[in-house]
């Protein structure tokens, strides 16, 4: 025990906690289940977790280096924490790489879509994009084009945060409370 409080900690350790937990704190923000519409489930919530940890991605993409190397790091302690939950749930050690391949493919064919709804810089494109993987609908609901806004709003205040802050672990989301207020006006 005393020997813990010796060691040092990796920095990097540090700050990848920290922006790991700021994702997981923002998915769980009661106003995207109450308001949004997103499905109050384990689907639900991975795809918040997702959603928040796809725009740090795409934060990074842009400035690349140390940052990508972070949410590279980031993304290995999602997976890691979405094994020991899904073991947690009592999902069987012989189911859990099963599922675990099946959610890692998610996520990627959700950061593609998304990658390619923003690059498209066409709200509807998002919604659309958005009402597929998070509401599982075809078409944009108003839940998917609210859910849109407040992504587009998110990743415009992450382009505003410099690169030496994320590196430290200080990453901030917009509030979605505001954006759903600006979104029914």
């Amino acid at each position: 025990m005393i020997f813990s409080l010796l060691r040092r900690r990796n920095p990097s350790t540090d700050t990848i906690r920290a922006l790991y937990g700021a994702i997981v704190a923002q998915a769980r923000l009661p106003s995207f289940y109450a308001h949004y519409g997103v499905p109050d489930t384990v689907d639900g919530r991975f795809d918040m977790i997702v959603l928040h940890l796809f725009l740090l991605a795409h934060r990074a993409g842009r400035e690349g280096g140390a940052l990508e190397g972070l949410v590279r790091d980031v993304t290995e302690v999602f997976c890691r924490d979405l094994d020991h939950n899904m073991r947690e749930m009592g999902v069987g050690d012989l189911a859990v790489p099963r599922r675990m391949r099946a959610y890692v493919e998610a996520f990627y064919g959700r950061a593609e879509a998304y990658r390619a709804a923003l690059g498209a810089r066409d709200p509807d494109v998002l919604a659309r994009a958005l009402a597929r993987n998070v509401f599982s609908v075809p078409e944009a609901t108003g839940g998917a084009r609210r859910l849109g806004s407040y992504m587009l709003q998110a990743a415009h205040a992450l382009e505003a945060q410099p690169a030496g802050a994320l590196k430290q672990g200080l990453l901030s989301f917009p509030d979605p409370e505001t954006i759903l207020t600006v979104c029914d006006d």
